[in-house]
């Protein structure tokens, strides 16, 4: 059987959808006060790349602390859940997801692997590597926008599904609250729910996350300006724009802002639109809630998901939380 016949792409959202859906959320979101972009919009291939090399800075703990509580519970998780398909929300590169499913394997579980991603160019890519990787495997990519519901493939296997990387923390309480209720409504009693969350820690640490020394955060950041100007044409001088990310202590999150260096008025001729900020006024791009383990709790009150297992790191950086179906 050729590797052709093991991968089916599903595409539940169009170029021309996206583009549509980005031009409803940047003119609500600068035409608001404060001014706000959605993180999603960051990774085109360039920020997926520069998402990438900020995994590998020595400030931003969260990848590697993730991936190495996956290698340590990863083993016991498949014995516990059984699963046999792996579903990914926002797989990306799937860099982590190779020691879950490894760990499959190694059970004699393995049957499907479906990575869910709004863009079409990482869906692919995975695909066809661990179509290559687990030949016994099959593969339903699916190209999807998740803040809309997704109906999850294999659903006639046990399956592990996957929110990794804490981008949950993306989320408010309200829209995580909203999701997880999505995610609930289509899981089985057979099936398991993974979700990354970064802790709560000290100011210092949080910080330097997002402000590293090498400033490829501050690169990514500006980088969806770039995005508005290609997809929107949009006329943003991206040198305009400076950097600053801060913990917001009463909030328990982590701000990221891109800042007016000077006055100025861009126009963003899709849209039809022109907007004019002062010098020092700022457009907010991402917002990363940092948890507790009682703050999980009360994120999944009402939502059918309850707390099964809590997994942290040895200095209480990051947590794995296994979630099932209630009742």
């Amino acid at each position: 059987m050729g590797r052709s016949s093991h991968i089916t792409l599903r595409r539940e959202i169009d170029r021309e959808a996206l583009r549509e859906r980005m031009a409803e959320d940047v003119r609500e979101g600068l035409g608001s006060n404060p001014k706000t972009l959605k993180p999603k919009y960051f990774y085109d291939a360039r920020g997926s790349r520069l998402f990438e090399e900020i995994t590998r800075l020595p400030e931003y703990y969260q990848t590697r602390t993730e991936r190495k509580l996956l290698r340590r519970v990863a083993e016991d998780l498949v014995r516990d859940v059984g699963p046999e398909a792996l579903v990914e929300y926002g797989s990306g590169d799937a860099g982590k997801t190779v020691v879950l499913l490894d760990a499959m394997r190694d059970a004699g579980l393995l049957r499907g692997y479906a990575p869910i991603d709004v863009s079409p160019e990482p869906v692919r890519k995975v695909a066809d590597e661990f179509a290559d990787r687990y030949p016994e495997m099959r593969v339903e990519g699916v190209i999807a926008d998740f803040e809309t519901p997704v109906d999850l493939p294999f659903g006639e296997l046990p399956r592990l599904v996957c929110f990794l990387g804490s981008t949950i923390g993306n989320m408010n309480v309200e829209q995580g609250r909203e999701f997880l209720t999505g995610v609930a409504e289509q899981l089985t009693p057979a099936d398991g729910f993974l979700v990354g969350f970064d802790l709560v820690k000290e100011r210092t640490r949080l910080e330097a996350a997002y402000n590293d020394s090498q400033g490829v955060t501050a690169e990514f950041n500006r980088n969806v300006l770039r995005v508005l100007n290609r997809e929107l044409d949009a006329e943003f001088d991206v040198d305009a724009f400076t950097h600053l990310a801060f913990w917001n202590q009463s909030e328990g999150r982590i701000e990221m802002h891109l800042v007016t260096s000077e006055p100025l008025c861009v126009s963003i001729d899709a849209l039809d639109m022109t907007i004019c900020m002062e010098e020092g006024e700022s457009i907010r791009t991402e917002l990363s809630y940092k948890y507790t383990r009682e703050r999980v709790e009360r994120l999944l009150e009402g939502t059918g998901l309850a707390l099964e297992r809590w997994a942290t790191d040895a200095d209480d950086l990051f947590a794995l939380g296994l979630l099932r179906r209630e009742g």
